[in-house]
């Protein structure tokens, strides 16, 4: 299948799946759009038994077309500028504590955590999987995905001093998990592991992407102050996110964290005097649809990423029990600091589960696991992900709005 032809099948999914959720299951979009595409796969997958299928040649389309890279080479860049240019800088200040430790102390503690656990529970299923393996599996999915909880949490009526922390976190603490993956990644290929190189790296992605935001951020600004024409300044965002995306990747530095800096600046640093009434409203209105669509093509493919898996019975096990592990995990990194310094982060009982529940997974998890090189343990990791990323979407993506409706 050629280029074309898949984006054709893309959109016109999304557009039909759009169509049926609304019209009929009335979910939120992309929860709705994610679950008629599992259950599409589902049924391609299980058309082996009961119909002639060319279920082969579906899967090696699927395998093919290089899920992970389409997710984190191009879609991720877009989503999260659009993400942080719709969020208010004014509200993240306030919670920039809770924000700060969720985001980096957080993804570092839940890494080891989930990766203690996950390792005793493959030793007790006598699953040989190595620690590094391990290791990986908690840094890609610690991490709160900031385009599953833009999607879903800022459309389920949870409070606003609740929202903005999740939001805030997951904005900036995927930043960290890829560049701790990355890390380990290395170590897997190269077998060594130095703490002077990883600190190293980790100010290059992270120091490095937060620096070329602020700089794209202002030289954006600059030229958009310089003119008053809406097609233009749509085009000179653009062109920012796609060239910005592409230089920070190109050049070893943290894109996602570059792009989710140069979005805040753009919705939030003098916006009145970048641009007119008429600007504003046209780019907001242009980059809303651009998250929608991409939103759409998102939620779909990883939808599809179950048709490329290996199912075995123990993998399968390992893979439920994660999900557990994960929402342990997750339990620990929030009230563990909440009752240790309960007034810096300021939380009651109501808003700890919120947070705790309200920490959902989705593409960048998966774009991760399927960047790993080819081998059992990438498999066994492939199922334990899918499964949180399952479970995150279809259960605490529909749960949260009555959590946050619940009394204490």
């Amino acid at each position: 299948m050629n280029i074309y032809l898949a984006v054709v099948a893309l959109i016109c999914l999304s557009a039909g799946f759009a169509y049926i959720n609304q019209k009929v299951l009335k979910l939120p979009f992309v929860i709705g759009l994610f679950l008629l595409s599992t259950i599409l796969s589902l049924i391609v997958f299980s058309s082996r038994i009961w119909l002639n299928l060319p279920y082969n040649d579906i899967k090696e389309a699927i395998a093919n077309a290089k899920i992970d890279k389409i997710i984190l080479d191009i879609l991720l860049g877009f989503l999260l500028f659009a993400g942080a240019m719709h969020t208010s800088w004014k509200g993240l200040k306030k919670q920039i504590k809770p924000i700060a430790v969720f985001a980096l102390g957080g993804v570092l503690f839940s890494t080891l955590i989930i990766a203690m656990l996950f390792f005793g529970i493959s030793q007790l299923l006598h699953l040989n999987i190595d620690l590094i393996y391990c290791l990986l599996f908690g840094a890609l999915i610690s991490p709160t995905d900031p385009i599953a909880v833009l999607g879903i949490l800022t459309k389920a009526n949870v409070p606003k001093k609740t929202e903005e922390k999740i939001v805030g976190e997951s904005l900036f603490n995927d930043g960290v998990g890829v560049v701790v993956f990355i890390a380990l990644l290395e170590t897997l290929k190269s077998g060594n592991f130095s703490f002077p190189q990883f600190g190293l790296l980790f100010f290059q992605e992270a120091g490095g992407g937060i620096a070329a935001g602020l700089i794209l951020g202002y030289c954006l600004h600059l030229f958009l102050k310089s003119i008053d024409h809406y097609e233009t300044e749509i085009l000179l965002t653009l062109a920012f996110v796609m060239g910005g995306y592409a230089l920070c990747n190109y050049i070893h530095i943290s894109g996602a964290l570059a792009m989710v800096v140069m979005g805040l600046m753009v919705g939030n640093y003098k916006q009145d005097i970048a641009m007119s009434d008429n600007t504003q409203e046209y780019v907001h209105k242009f980059w809303e649809l651009i998250d929608v669509i991409l939103n759409a093509i998102l939620f779909i493919l990883i939808a599809f990423v179950s048709l490329v898996i290996d199912f075995k019975s123990n993998y399968i096990i390992l893979g439920v029990i994660s999900i557990f592990i994960v929402l342990f995990s997750r339990a620990i990194i929030v009230y563990f600091p909440h009752l240790l310094f309960p007034k810096l982060f300021n939380l009651d009982n109501k808003e700890a589960k919120l947070i705790t529940w309200g920490g959902l997974r989705g593409g960048l998890s998966l774009a991760l696991v399927l960047s790993l090189p080819e081998s059992e343990p990438k498999n066994m990791l492939l199922i334990a992900t899918y499964f949180c990323v399952l479970f995150s979407i279809l259960i605490q993506g529909l749960t949260i709005e009555k959590l946050a409706k619940s009394g204490k």
